[in-house]
């Protein structure tokens, strides 16, 4: 497969994923939690990496393409790592124990805790969830960036 045939399959990949996550949250009702939103920035730098892939030098596109949607992936796994209690999620959007607060304290952290965790899996399919997912899926297009590294032109 050519180069640039690669590039528009990796970014409309990113871009898939966009739609997506956008079709969950406002078709499904599922709102997203802050884990979830940070996966989503590097899927769009990668699209937008994507549409300049044209006019900027083919091996800054594709090793920037391949590094967006790693890291995408990477907090794909962080997340579903917080999901399955592997690692503490951030203080944002996780149940921590409560230890010595105050009950005045605890009050003020009630009401300022977002209304969506981080630590529960809101969708799953085949006993992954979204964030599982991304993460294969997010290498998956990292791979193809960097397939498209290596094609030749058209």
């Amino acid at each position: 497969m050519s180069r640039q045939r690669l590039t528009t399959l990796a970014a409309a990949g990113s871009a898939g994923l966009l739609i997506g996550a956008l079709g969950f949250q406002y078709i499904g009702g599922l709102a997203p939690c802050d884990l979830c939103i940070t996966q989503r920035w590097p899927h769009l730098a990668a699209v937008i990496i994507g549409i300049a892939a044209f006019k900027v030098p083919h091996a800054v596109a594709a090793i920037l393409g391949a590094v967006m949607t790693a890291i995408s992936g990477l907090y794909g796994v962080y997340h579903t790592g917080v999901e399955r209690g592997i690692f503490e999620g951030p203080d944002t959007c996780t149940s921590n124990p409560i230890g010595d607060v105050s009950a005045a304290d605890l009050m003020a952290q009630i009401m300022s805790a977002p209304l969506i965790r981080c630590d529960e899996v809101a969708w799953d399919l085949f006993g992954l969830s979204m964030a599982s997912w991304n993460a294969i899926i997010s290498f998956g297009l990292a791979g193809i960036w960097l397939l498209a590294l290596r094609a030749k032109p058209e």
